[in-house]
């Protein structure tokens, strides 16, 4: 939706609002949206859908520059029907929906999650009310702890937190030079953050292993699951763009 937006920080306060079959504008906010996803979205999104992770980035998602001239994001591709529904609309509601991206979890709340340069994180909720939601003063009474653990957004915002420090670095400055998105190293930094099945590859058949200190314990739980690759796809575009982070090289 492109529609003006009040947008102010919820604080300590709470909120009143409902989603559901009942309020008559349900699932109008699923059309044309302008939708950012995260890194776990994608992981959560594929898997649900049972597809390779490069197959849904290109059938699923839109890569921009929009938050920063350095980066890319990855935004939710819309369909092509009237209105241009989410591809994953149903007339039922979300076909996805245990497994929908954060941005759906938090509506009305747009949670603000920044890297703090340091290592740490910091996450700000702000309260948007858009013209077409009619879920507003139409439920029960929430804090922003209290909605986003009644909308299953722990998990999420453990990983987007982590997500939120390595994005930092990539957005805050160019580490790319003047090549900019014709550097190479791009390419293979956007791999490690949103391309589990591709990184993947290049872990394991690479010389990858050889060269960092992955524990055999650690290098196991890669190999099965896409959620602790993608951690380590973190601590490798730490140490691979800044030099930090705890992904060490082994001794030559």
């Amino acid at each position: 939706m492109t529609e003006d937006k009040d947008r102010k920080p919820l604080g300590s306060r709470t909120f009143n609002f409902a989603c559901n079959d009942t309020i008559p504008c349900f699932t109008r906010c699923c059309h044309s949206a302008d939708m950012l996803l995260y890194p776990y979205d994608i992981i959560r999104l594929k898997q649900n859908l049972s597809m390779g992770s490069e197959e849904f980035l290109i059938e699923h998602t839109v890569t921009a520059f929009r938050e920063s001239p350095n980066f890319p994001s990855v935004m939710l591709r819309m369909s092509d029907k009237e209105g241009q529904p989410c591809s994953f609309l149903t007339d039922k509601g979300c076909s996805v929906y245990p497994d929908r991206p954060y941005s759906c979890r938090a509506y009305p709340l747009e949670p603000a999650m920044s890297g703090d340069g340091k290592g740490g994180s910091t996450i700000e909720s702000f309260l948007v009310r858009h013209d077409h939601c009619l879920g507003h003063d139409k439920g029960e009474d929430w804090t922003a702890g209290q909605y986003m653990s009644d909308q299953g957004m722990t998990d999420y915002n453990e990983h987007n937190r982590a997500w939120a420090r390595v994005a930092y670095m990539l957005f805050s400055e160019n580490r790319f030079g003047e090549k900019g998105k014709e550097n190479p190293a791009m390419n293979m930094a956007f791999m490690a953050s949103y391309n589990m099945n591709t990184f993947r590859r290049f872990v394991f058949e690479s010389s990858f292993l050889k060269r960092f200190v992955v524990p055999e314990d650690r290098i196991e739980q890669v190999r099965a699951d896409d959620t602790a690759l993608m951690h380590l796809g973190f601590d490798w575009i730490l140490r691979f763009l800044g030099g930090t982070g705890p992904l060490q090289e082994k001794a030559q």
